[in-house]
C-alpha cells in the first residue's frame, strides 16, 4: 500500500522568520559573506527605523526586507559573484540585475509582495542615478532608503582582501559626503545620532565581516551605486 502525501499534516501558515531563515541559509550555501552581511544590514536598518520613530510594524518589515535584500544574487553568475578582481562594466551590469531578480523571486508569494518592492529599490539613489528604475527623492520607498544606507555602511566597513578595513569614522565621513546625492538626508541625519550604538552592537556575533570578492558592493568608491547603462557600455 502506497502512502499519499494527503496524509502528511502541513502547517496552515509558516512562520515568517522561519521562511526568511530558510531562504537566507540557502544563500549562505553559495555565498557566506552575503549571508552574514544580510544579518548586519538587518540590525542596522531596524536600529535606524526605530530611531526615526517609525511604527513597530514598519520596523519589523524593514528588518525582514533587509535580511532578503540581496536574495537576487542567487541569479547572478558565479563568475561575477565570486570574481576576485575589479568588475568590468558588463559584469557590473549583470550584478545590477540582482534587485530586480530579488523582487521577482519575492513577488511569487503574496505575503512577500511589499518586501519585494522594498528589495527592488534598495539601490536607487536620492539623485535619481541609481538602479534599477532610476527613482528619485521621495519616489524611493522610505524602507528602501533605510536599507540602502545600512547596506552601504556595512559594505564600507567590511574587510576586503584588496584593501584595508575602513573604520566606522571613515565610513561615516563617506556617507556624509554623499548625503543628498546617494542618500536621503533625513536618514543620514538620524543615522549619525546612532553612531555609538553602531560601535557597541554591530559585531556582537564575533564574526569577521569579510568579503572575498568585489561583487557584493564595490565600495572602494561609494559611487559604484550609479547605474551602468547600455549607452555607457557602448562608449567604453
Amino acid at each position: 500500500m502506497s502512502l499519499s502525501l494527503d496524509f502528511v499534516p502541513l502547517p496552515r501558515a509558516l512562520n515568517l522568520h522561519s521562511v526568511i531563515d530558510m531562504v537566507v541559509t540557502t544563500l549562505d550555501a553559495r555565498d557566506p559573506y552575503t549571508f552574514e552581511h544580510s544579518y548586519r544590514v538587518a540590525y542596522i536598518a531596524e536600529m535606524l527605523a526605530e530611531a526615526m520613530c517609525l511604527p513597530q510594524s514598519q520596523c519589523r518589515l524593514i528588518h525582514h526586507a533587509a535580511h532578503l535584500h540581496d536574495i537576487g544574487k542567487i541569479g547572478v553568475s558565479d563568475k561575477v559573484l565570486n570574481k576576485p578582481g575589479k568588475l568590468t562594466n558588463e559584469e557590473r551590469l549583470e550584478l545590477q540585475l540582482h534587485p530586480s531578480i530579488g523582487c521577482t523571486i519575492l513577488s511569487k508569494t503574496p505575503e512577500f509582495a511589499t518586501m519585494a518592492r522594498i528589495v527592488r529599490h534598495h539601490h536607487e539613489r536620492w539623485d535619481g542615478t541609481g538602479y534599477p528604475d532610476g527613482l528619485k527623492g521621495e519616489e524611493i520607498p522610505l524602507e528602501s532608503r533605510i536599507i540602502g544606507l545600512a547596506d552601504a555602511f556595512d559594505a564600507i566597513t567590511s574587510h576586503r582582501p584588496y584593501r584595508a578595513t575602513k573604520s566606522h569614522e571613515w565610513a561615516l565621513d563617506e556617507i556624509s559626503r554623499h548625503s543628498g546625492s546617494q542618500f536621503c538626508r533625513e536618514c543620514v541625519d538620524v543615522f549619525f545620532t546612532q553612531r555609538k550604538k553602531l560601535k557597541i552592537g554591530l559585531y556582537q556575533s564575533g564574526k569577521t565581516a569579510t568579503s572575498l570578492h568585489h561583487a557584493n558592493i564595490e565600495h572602494q568608491t561609494i559611487m559604484h551605486s550609479q547605474k551602468v547603462t547600455l549607452s555607457s557600455l557602448m562608449a567604453s
